[in-house]
């Protein structure tokens, strides 16, 4: 039987290499069809790790799982207790018809957060998140960089310690991928841990840590990644890096 749990750490452990999302022997069906296929993976509790591979890879499925949104049909998902409600941000913002400060309202409500504070917080999400000019207008009149960090703001509302982001920049231009980029470097700056399902080599390159490559629902390769990029060690990777199609 499948599980997602939490479980307290057994000691004490210096940051960087502190555990974070541990996942055993994950699979994941659909129709009959396996999508995600005996994943075994460790990843840290601190800095950005990017999960790249081909389309249909399992990025996108295997970061759902990490969130709990999907049950997996086997294995095992620990989550480190700090890092036990995560956040997830995906590549087209769902947001609610109201202004951009409402809706933070909305999610620190959502979150517990006592009404008397909410106003000095929904501010200082409002000016992390460069919203502060528009506070005020509709969430879905906003351009598609606005709506993302929007959506960006309301996921760190509850101070996540784990943040993961499907393809944030996905459909975005140069700018507004540059601002993305920026509220997760701070983000993470701050030791919230990150974890990004991108296609983009170049903004793997600039924001992670570590890089998971996954190739027909399977973790081939993980590694830090100045190793990764430079000198891959599975022929998917490489075949990957370099244009190839893999087939």
């Amino acid at each position: 039987m499948a599980e997602r749990r939490v479980i307290p750490l057994a000691r004490p452990e210096p940051r960087g290499a502190e555990p974070g999302v541990s996942v055993r022997g994950l699979h994941v069906a659909r129709g009959g069809r396996a999508l995600l296929r005996g994943i075994d993976l460790t990843l840290g509790g601190s800095g950005i790790t990017a999960l790249l591979g081909p389309n249909g890879a399992g990025k996108s499925l295997l970061l759902r799982a990490i969130a709990g949104i999907i049950a997996p049909d086997d294995g095992e998902i620990t989550l480190a207790p700090r890092l036990a409600r995560p956040a997830l941000v995906f590549q087209k913002p769902v947001l609610l018809r109201r202004t951009a400060r409402a809706n933070l309202a909305h999610a620190l409500k959502l979150a517990g957060q006592p009404r008397a504070a909410r106003a000095a917080r929904i501010a200082d999400l409002l000016e992390q998140c460069d919203l502060t000019q528009i506070a005020t207008s509709p969430a879905r009149r906003l351009s598609g960089g606005e709506q993302q960090r929007l959506a960006l703001a309301r996921a760190l509302a509850a101070d996540p310690a784990l943040l993961l982001l499907d393809e944030p920049t996905a459909s975005l231009d140069p700018k507004a991928t540059a601002a993305i980029e920026a509220i997760t470097l701070r983000a993470a700056g701050r030791g919230v841990k990150v974890v990004l399902v991108t296609h983009d080599r170049a903004q793997a390159e600039r924001l992670a840590g570590d890089v998971v490559f996954l190739h027909d629902g399977r973790a081939v390769e993980h590694a830090p990644a100045p190793r990764f990029f430079s000198n891959p060690a599975s022929p998917e990777a490489q075949a990957y890096l370099e244009g190839r199609l893999i087939l």
